[in-house]
């Protein structure tokens, strides 16, 4: 039922009549003009789901006890029947339906209300308007008659129960409870009072001095349980107290020994962890700069080797490129004054044939040599002109060699290019090589790597790198 519960606190959470408790999430608290009142929604709706067994309520009907026996009253036969597998839940409403029915039939009477206030508040009271009400409805005359008369009235066995304790001595169970009543009475001296058949009839204030007198009795009975409950309690305590201390004592001194073995084991074995703690960390230590200086070693050689064998590669590399340049530029210069010098001379040939043939036909107008003037002329210019077929020749076999020389040169420079980048790479790898094997031998434990194979390997290569 804490559904229930938490439906109400978010219907009625600003009701000023509805509060939640704070150390419950299935109750909730109303507000009542009397007081608060907390209500529990455990089985709030599952007890009423439990069914009423008519063997049960037949059993329980005809119990000795009066009371058990007025609570399960014998039912009739069809009642019984229709309600063999019936709830406490339809119980109830079906009672409550039959006492609406006969309210119904009946006329009721009410009890007349007296309203404190017009407000309709709690906690204020009008005197005026209340005295107004009961003047009106003739309570202060019945109060008056009654006050005239004997207004408190109580049963022997009531009077007995509430005021025997006044005077125990005539209670020993010897007399009735009329008698019973008269000799309490007159044990206590009280006057003015009145025994009838069933009830003892006192006057206004009688009451009121009995319970004074019973608040008394009851206050030194109280005080004298209180002084021996007290005293109980303040020796069992000191005894337990005594107790404590003792077994408090002794396992402090226990803890205390313990503690001081506990110290002085430690202290001991602290000794002996820091010496060896010294120990170990000075071997560590030596081993360390050892393994670091051997390191540092075999890294600067290796590093100076590689340096030379660079710097020779690049110096024989420097010197091919220079002479294989200088080599095309003395080529390229050669071809260039020979072209030069052929196209001078066919030119100047070609200038002179010319003149020469001009004046052979001016000769050749007048004489009939000229035929063979001409002749010889077609002659040479044959011969030039093969001549100049073979320069063409000469020429287009130059510019082939040139090429071929030209691209020799480019895949020479191009293997100097890769072999520079090899050597590059090997450089970076050799680099990486001795980066990783200093930081393998900065984290190994065992420093000695004096005439390993790789130091033999890398002297060897040194060595070799020194005779290139």
């Amino acid at each position: 039922m804490k559904l229930f519960a938490q439906k109400l606190y978010q219907t009625y959470k600003n009701h000023k009549r509805i509060n939640k408790p704070k150390l419950s999430c299935s109750d909730f608290t109303i507000h009542h003009y009397a007081g608060d009142v907390t209500y529990q929604t455990e089985l709030f709706l599952d007890k009423n789901k439990d069914y009423v067994i008519a063997e049960h309520q037949s059993l329980l009907s005809v119990s000795k006890c009066s009371f058990v026996a007025g609570l399960f009253p014998t039912l009739a036969e069809d009642s019984a029947k229709s309600s063999k597998f019936s709830s406490i839940g339809s119980r109830f409403k079906q009672q409550l339906q039959a006492l609406l029915e006969t309210l119904s039939t009946t006329e009721p009477h009410y009890i007349r209300c007296v309203k404190p206030n017009n407000l309709l508040k709690p906690a204020i009271f009008e005197n005026h308007n209340v005295l107004q009400q009961l003047r009106c409805g003739g309570v202060m005359e019945a109060i008056r008659i009654s006050c005239a008369g004997y207004p408190t009235r109580r049963t022997f066995d009531e009077f007995i129960d509430r005021f025997g304790i006044l005077a125990p001595g005539v209670l020993d169970g010897s007399f009735d409870e009329i008698t019973a009543s008269k000799r309490l009475l007159e044990k206590i001296g009280l006057e003015g009072y009145q025994v009838g058949k069933t009830k003892v009839f006192l006057r206004a204030g009688q009451l009121a001095e009995l319970d004074s007198r019973r608040v008394e009795v009851l206050g030194r009975s109280a005080r004298v349980i209180q002084r021996k409950a007290r005293s109980y309690l303040a020796r069992r305590s000191f005894i337990l107290l005594r107790k404590a201390a003792l077994q408090l004592q002794a396992s402090c001194r226990g803890y205390l020994a313990r503690e001081l073995y506990e110290n002085m084991r430690r202290d001991a074995a602290s000794l002996m962890i820091q010496r060896n703690f010294h120990k170990y960390v000075a071997r560590k230590a030596y081993k360390g700069l050892l393994s670091a200086s051997v390191t540092i070693q075999a890294g600067i050689r290796g590093m100076a080797a590689r340096k030379e064998l660079l710097f020779r590669r690049k110096t024989k590399a420097a010197i091919v490129i220079q002479s294989h340049c200088r080599q095309y530029l003395a080529r390229l210069h050669y071809s260039r004054i020979k072209k030069a010098a052929i196209t001078t001379q066919c030119a100047w040939r070609a200038r002179m044939a010319r003149k020469e043939l001009k004046n052979l036909k001016m000769a050749a107008r007048e004489t009939g040599a000229l035929q063979a003037a001409k002749n010889k002329l077609e002659k040479q210019v044959e011969e030039l002109t093969w001549r100049l077929q073979l320069e063409k020749r000469m020429r287009v076999d130059m510019e082939d060699a040139k090429s071929l020389e030209n691209a020799k040169l480019q895949s020479a420079l191009h293997e100097m290019q890769q072999e520079c980048k090899e050597t590059k790479a090997l450089l970076v790898k050799e680099k990486e090589s001795a980066r990783r094997a200093a930081e393998e031998a900065a984290n190994l434990r065992v420093v000695p790597i004096i005439d390993t194979p790789l130091m033999d390997k890398l002297t060897a290569e040194n060595e070799k790198l020194k005779h290139w």
